[in-house]
């Protein structure tokens, strides 16, 4: 009897996600980064524990690739142009930079650790480095998974900035992967003139198809609404179901099509998120919703994939000098090149530049990049691969339980009330009005405690109240409460 069926994968699958979610809840109390959870389920069900035989790194390096399209583009759709604009100079320089710097120190030290004699890894400096290159991409959705679940605001515009960071780091990481593997590979050389070509290939046309096929796909959504005879006609869930499928497809084309050519797709894909976001799209708080559910679905299918596709006791047989690795990368080789990448921007503090050296956690994309020298028949892919595994869980297990603790320690954390937008409106970018939240202070009641006594923006009109997770409808006699979160409708200046 075949054990390997349709519907037995279905089975699997569905434990698994069930599993997963269920158990991440735990992440709440237990203060470990979610994905985390979903990673350590994967293991708990593979080879090592309940026996799910999974060891194709063919097809986990294609899922990984879809899951990234999805993580990339997501990431870049609800990146704020405005709010990343004060920070677009560090925030890329650590992205191409300080990776780079990361890859270089920790490949450094890797390549001394294969000289000592008491080791069990033999690294030549190009595989140290490839090693190195792997890991040396932050992940976005463990740290702002951490951040978003417990409501915490940074000052100094540092959210912004680890966003800017850690969506736009992993092209950079993916290509200096790319091309030390070709490197090592027979017939394979490496020279820093021909490193400076492909780096500005690979950016150039990543950007430039990036913004392209961000306006083609604009340009698609428009023609869509005006086939036949216009949106009026559409029912809207269906509406936002078609374009949300649109973009999709628009997602996995930006990014064969640049890489046909021979840029960077990943970063082709994050340019035309961040183009898309930005733009004026029907029905976009919806289409958002969706792809926040296709992205977390994305995430925790590659994660419970990455630990199934790990045997624990393998890595074992490196986890000391993957301690010594990961240390050093969290404690030496990220913080240095952290702090020379921020030596030309005076006005970062130190406290700030400390607090985005140690929130550099790995995550799926090394992991995913860790399979590409497997792929290849890189001499020395397995160690590789089992290093990459291990550091992760190190850097998830001790930077990602201590993201708020060292904010707090650091004097970061904003502790003024944050407004709850989530009151479940949403209006057409096309309409000549726009929608906000206010947190009421006390500094606001105090000529009153009513709506005609508070001071509202221009033309602004209070729609609802929520408090304590009700909802309350406005009137001129409801009394008004410090903590209160409005929702004002505005008409918008340059429509007026």
């Amino acid at each position: 009897m075949d054990i390997l069926t349709g519907e037995n994968i279905l089975l699997l699958g569905s434990i698994l996600l069930i599993a997963g979610v269920l158990i991440g809840k735990t992440s709440y109390r237990t203060g470990l980064p979610l994905l985390l959870v979903f990673l350590l389920v994967g293991m708990a069900f593979g080879t090592d524990g309940a026996g799910i035989q999974f060891s194709n790194m063919h097809d986990a390096q294609f899922i990984g690739m879809i899951a990234l399209c999805i993580i990339l583009f997501s990431g870049g759709m609800s990146t704020s142009l405005s709010s990343i604009r004060p920070v677009i100079g560090p925030g890329l320089m650590l992205s191409t930079v300080g990776v780079l710097l990361t890859a270089l120190l920790t490949g450094l030290f890797i390549f001394w650790l294969s000289g000592m004699s008491w080791t069990n890894i033999h690294f030549a400096f190009i595989p140290s480095l490839l090693l190195a290159s792997t890991m040396s991409s932050t992940d976005s959705a463990s740290v702002f998974g951490i951040l978003g679940s417990q409501k915490v605001n940074l000052k100094h515009n540092l959210r912004p900035l680890l966003e800017l960071e850690s969506g736009s780091n992993d092209p950079m990481a993916y290509m200096l992967t790319i091309i030390l593997i070709e490197a090592i590979m027979p017939g394979g050389n490496l020279s820093g003139g021909a490193l400076a070509v492909q780096l500005l290939l690979q950016f150039g046309v990543g950007s430039a198809m990036g913004i392209a096929m961000g306006y083609l796909t604009k340009w698609l959504i428009g023609f869509y609404r005006r086939t036949g005879g216009g949106s009026a006609r559409e029912d809207k869930g269906q509406a936002t179901a078609m374009i949300s499928i649109l973009i999709i497809g628009s997602v996995f084309l930006t990014y064969t099509a640049t890489t046909a050519i021979g840029g960077n797709g990943y970063l082709a894909v994050y340019i035309s998120g961040i183009l898309l976001g930005n733009s004026v799209l029907p029905h976009k708080k919806s289409i958002s919703k969706f792809m926040d559910g296709l992205t977390w679905l994305a995430q925790i299918v590659v994660f419970l994939m990455l630990g199934l596709l790990v045997n624990p006791h393998e890595m074992l047989s490196v986890a000391a000098v993957s301690f010594l690795i990961g240390l050093f990368m969290i404690l030496a080789g990220r913080p240095i090149s952290v702090f020379l990448c921020m030596l030309p921007f005076r006005k970062i503090n130190f406290r700030t530049k400390t607090f985005i050296s140690w929130v550099g956690l790995r995550g799926a994309a090394p992991i995913i990049f860790a399979t590409y020298p497997v792929v290849a028949g890189v001499p020395g892919a397995s160690q590789i691969f089992n290093i990459v595994f291990f550091v992760t869980l190190l850097s998830l297990v001790l930077q990602g339980t201590s993201v708020i603790a060292s904010a707090r320690k650091l004097s970061l954390i904003d502790e003024s009330p944050a407004a709850d937008d989530d009151f479940g409106v949403e209006l057409d970018d096309e309409h000549p009005t726009s929608l906000r939240t206010l947190v009421l202070t006390e500094r606001d009641l105090e000529n009153g405690n009513t709506l005609r006594d508070i001071a509202l923006p221009e033309g602004g009109l209070v729609m609802m109240i929520r408090r304590d997770g009700r909802f309350i409808v406005p009137n001129g006699k409801r009394r008004l409460l410090a903590g209160d979160n409005l929702l004002i409708i505005t008409e918008d200046v340059k429509n007026g």
